[in-house]
C-alpha cells in the first residue's frame, strides 16, 4: 500500500477532471464516465487513494472529510454511489449510513470501507444499509471490481431489456412504451429514459444536473428548458397525477421527484 501514492487532490470539491465537459461533437461517454461517486473519509489522503483508482476508469469523484458536508451536498446534487469509511470522528460510517437510509432524498448505493474483518462487524454494516463492503488495506483491483459490480446491479445492460412494473404502470424497454389501466403510450428514447429514471428512484429527488448527465451525457450546449419540456410531456403523456397514484413534482432549486400517493386520499388537486 505504501508503494501506491496518489497525487494530492483538493478537499471537499470536485477534481479538475470532474469539471471538464466533453466537446459538443464528442460521442456520449461510457456509463462509468457518467457516474458520480462521493468519497467520505476524514483522512483526505485516503479519499485521494480511492480517487486515483476510480478516476482513470472514468468515474467522477468528489471528496468529503466530514459527514455533515456530505449530507449538506446531497441536498444540492445527486450522486450515483457513496464510498465511506467506517472510522470517523464526527460520526462513524455506520451512523452516517443509517442517516442516509432514513432519508429517501439521500439514498444512493453505499460501499463501506472498513479495517474490521470480524463477521459481526460486517453484518452490522450490511444491516445498516451498506450495499457492499471492502476490508482494508485497499487493493486497487478489488476496489474497482466491487464498484463495477455495484454499477452493474443498479444499471441493467440495455442488451437485456426487461419489463419494469411500478404499481399499475409498466415500462417496456424493448417497445419503448408505457402502459397503465389498459392504455399504451409510445415514448421517445429520451422520454423513456426519463420515465425509467424517475420510476426507479421513487420518492428520491433527482437534481437537474443528474438527469441531464444521465440522459443527455452532460452536453454543455443543452439548455435546461429541454429537460423541463421532457418532464412536462411525460407528465401529460402518462397522466402522472395523484388520482392515478403518482405525483411528478418540481423540487424548486433542485430538480424533480416522482412519488407514489394514495388515489383515494389524493383529492381533486392533480
Amino acid at each position: 500500500m505504501n508503494s501506491w501514492t496518489p497525487a494530492c487532490r483538493p478537499t471537499d470539491r470536485e477534481s479538475p477532471a470532474a469539471r471538464s465537459a466533453p466537446p459538443r461533437d464528442a460521442p456520449l461517454p461510457s456509463l462509468s464516465e457518467l457516474m458520480k461517486v462521493a468519497l467520505l473519509d476524514d483522512d483526505q489522503s485516503h479519499n485521494a487513494l480511492v480517487a486515483s483508482v476510480l478516476e482513470p476508469a472514468g468515474f467522477v469523484c468528489t471528496s468529503f472529510t466530514t459527514p455533515s458536508r456530505l449530507l449538506a451536498e446531497l441536498r444540492k446534487q445527486t450522486f450515483d454511489l457513496i464510498i465511506l469509511d467506517w472510522n470517523m470522528p464526527e460520526l462513524s460510517g455506520v451512523e452516517t449510513l443509517k442517516l442516509l437510509r432514513e432519508d429517501p432524498a439521500t439514498a444512493p448505493p453505499v460501499l463501506l470501507l472498513t479495517s474490521r474483518s470480524v463477521e459481526a462487524d460486517l453484518v452490522e454494516g450490511l444491516n445498516a444499509g451498506a450495499d457492499d463492503y471492502i476490508v482494508k488495506p485497499l487493493q486497487p483491483q478489488v476496489l474497482l471490481a466491487r464498484v463495477n459490480a455495484v454499477v452493474r446491479r443498479i444499471h441493467r445492460p440495455a442488451s437485456q431489456p426487461q419489463t419494469e412494473q411500478y404499481g399499475h404502470y409498466r415500462l417496456d424497454p424493448g417497445a419503448q412504451t408505457a402502459s397503465w389501466n389498459g392504455q399504451v403510450e409510445a415514448l421517445t428514447p429520451k422520454e423513456f429514459q426519463l420515465a425509467s429514471l424517475l420510476f426507479s428512484n421513487l420518492s428520491r429527488p433527482l437534481s437537474r444536473e443528474y438527469l441531464l448527465r444521465r440522459i443527455w451525457g452532460q452536453r454543455p450546449d443543452l439548455e435546461t428548458r429541454t429537460l423541463d419540456a421532457h418532464v412536462s410531456r411525460l407528465r401529460s403523456k402518462l397522466h402522472l397525477r395523484p388520482s392515478n397514484g403518482f405525483r411528478l413534482s418540481t423540487v424548486y432549486g433542485f430538480g424533480y421527484r416522482l412519488e407514489a400517493c394514495d388515489p383515494d386520499t389524493a383529492g381533486g388537486g392533480d
